[in-house]
């Protein structure tokens, strides 16, 4: 990283390493931390944050006034007027840079992950994966999507019309916990390839992860004031980015993104929310088994399933149901948890104690009232403060708050199905429409029921990660999962406004050398006739 920041690494005694001791008491060096938090615009005291791995003190994190966040989008703005004069090849090739950084440093970007998520190091590797995979496909794709481009002219040879792709200005993004350092860059590198400046109000929880992600780009040579962070509670801050940006991108849950729509309608601006979800997993009669039962675990119980696209609800069917059953709940039984900064844990941590709250109510709720628990129901203190076993639920009623609410943890309910149709439409039933994921031998059957399901993607044999990773592909949801996509072509043309010039050579659009207006309208109906028939759109 640059001067500023400690090169050996997030841990008090160096850089991580993989044969330390687990009981460890996990610490940040004071000068590491105070080096990141430099990055913010805040000058309003300070909020504790503990990891969740064993609840003990991570860093004070310097909190943002509404002055700071005035003087954010200041800084933003002027480095932005700059930048949009840059060419696209000079943006593209930081996002290059960036691409080789994030690999070279993506031990302590993990590190840094697990401190503050307290999730397994093999989810949070998927981070700096898909940050390189972004940076790669938007670095090597810009002119393809930013060009200006020639289209047809209402008279052919007559009329030239471009049309120009200009930047929205400073986009805000708010992004969430449970994916701290993708979260905070996915949405951003597009928007800065476009020439955009970037005001940013990371969770709270994970503000270290976002400022190192911050660090990442000046460091791969995009301008510093280009990328500001500010920090507060997201009540406060996030409509005071409402209030200022000129674009909006917010990850979160459906209640809260309502309210950011609202305030983007009330300025006429546009905004791309990803969303709550309640994602279908189905098992068709063909499926191969051993694959759909290790999908399942990762689909489930990946980061603790705090996932947005992660799966609550499987469908399986009645001629596979109790050979697949026991495959799926042998394999959960054999997950290793633990709250270590090493690879071999199979899943880590839940964020705080309010998830944890969440997903022992919908737990106990529906025991309650009858659901039966295949494996696991129970939180692990001995392992961590907000540890919870990955449970598999039977039985599960509309009545039960986990039928139809995300819980957002290691939990998802089985039901049987015996018609393909039927199953289509449980897994449309309820209000959302982010991700699902179908486990079949039949590409083309599974394909045409993919169609069928009201999903922004669907992953066939696949838990999420299929249409996670391909970074051509549009990812987002419908419904009440939210508005706008995320990658692809798509991903960067929001954060554009589209332009068109026109160009006019001869003769007007208008009657001329003395013709009547009864006179030309004759003409140009002709005209119209004549283009038709040699096939001119």
């Amino acid at each position: 990283m640059s001067a500023q920041t400690p090169s050996s690494g997030p841990l008090v005694g160096g850089p991580h390493d993989p044969e330390h001791d687990p009981t460890a008491s996990y610490a940040l060096e004071p000068e590491y931390v105070a080096a990141l938090t430099d990055r913010l615009v805040a000058t309003s005291g300070s909020v504790e944050v503990r990891s969740p791995l064993n609840g003990q003190p991570l860093a004070h994190i310097p909190q943002s006034s509404e002055a700071d966040i005035d003087e954010a989008f200041r800084r933003a703005r002027a480095a932005q007027a700059a930048w949009s004069r840059t060419s696209i090849d000079t943006r593209a090739a930081a996002l290059l840079r960036l691409h080789d950084l994030v690999l070279d440093r993506q031990s302590e970007i993990i590190d840094l992950i697990c401190l503050e998520s307290g999730k397994a190091r093999k989810h949070a590797f998927d981070e700096p994966l898909h940050i390189a995979l972004t940076a790669r496909y938007y670095g090597r794709t810009a002119h393809q999507h930013l060009d200006s481009k020639r289209v047809r002219g209402v008279f052919p040879a007559l009329t030239r019309v471009e049309v120009n792709r200009i930047a929205k200005g400073v986009v805000g993004i708010i992004s969430p916990w449970n994916y701290p350092f993708t979260m905070a860059l996915c949405d951003g590198l597009p928007a800065l390839l476009a020439g955009n400046a970037v005001v940013a109000k990371p969770d709270a929880q994970t503000m270290l992860s976002a400022l190192y992600a911050a660090q990442l780009l000046e460091d791969a040579g995009f301008p510093r004031d280009l990328w500001q962070v500010v920090s507060g509670p997201g009540p406060e801050v996030g409509p005071a980015l409402v209030a200022r940006a000129d674009y909006i991108c917010f990850t979160g849950s459906t209640a809260t993104g309502r309210t950011v729509a609202q305030g983007c309608a009330e300025r006429l601006i546009g905004c791309s929310l990803e969303l709550g979800g309640k994602n279908p997993l189905l098992v068709l009669r063909d499926a191969d088994l051993e694959k759909a039962a290790e999908g399942a675990v990762r689909a489930a119980f990946s980061n603790a399933g705090q996932l947005c696209v992660s799966m609550e609800r499987m469908f399986v069917a009645d001629q596979v149901y109790d050979r697949f059953m026991e495959r799926f709940v042998a394999r959960t039984q054999a997950m290793t948890l633990g709250a270590t900064l090493d690879w071999g844990n199979d899943m880590g941590s839940l964020i705080s104690q309010a998830q944890l709250d969440t997903v022992v109510a919908h737990v106990d709720d529906a025991v309650a009232q009858g659901a039966r628990v295949l494996t696991g129901g129970r939180a692990r203190p001995d392992l961590g403060p907000f540890f919870y076993e990955p449970t598999i639920l039977e039985g599960v009623t509309p009545s039960m708050t986990c039928f139809g609410k995300e819980t957002f943890g290691p939990v998802i309910a089985a039901y049987r199905f015996s018609d393909e149709a039927d199953a289509i439409a449980r897994a449309n039933d309820g209000e959302y429409g982010l991700n699902a994921s179908i486990y079949s031998q039949d590409g083309p059957r599974a394909r045409a029921m993919a169609r069928l399901i009201s999903c922004g993607t669907v992953n066939i044999n696949e838990a999420f990660a299929a249409t996670f990773a391909s970074l051509e592909a549009p990812m987002g949801g419908m419904r009440q999962s939210g508005v706008g996509r995320r990658q692809g072509s798509e991903g960067v043309l929001r954060f554009t406004e589209t332009q068109s010039v026109a160009t006019q050579r001869a003769t007007r659009l208008a009657p001329s050398l003395g013709m009547s207006d009864a006179t030309y309208a004759k003409v140009m109906t002709a005209n119209l006739r004549l283009l038709k028939k040699l096939g001119r759109a």
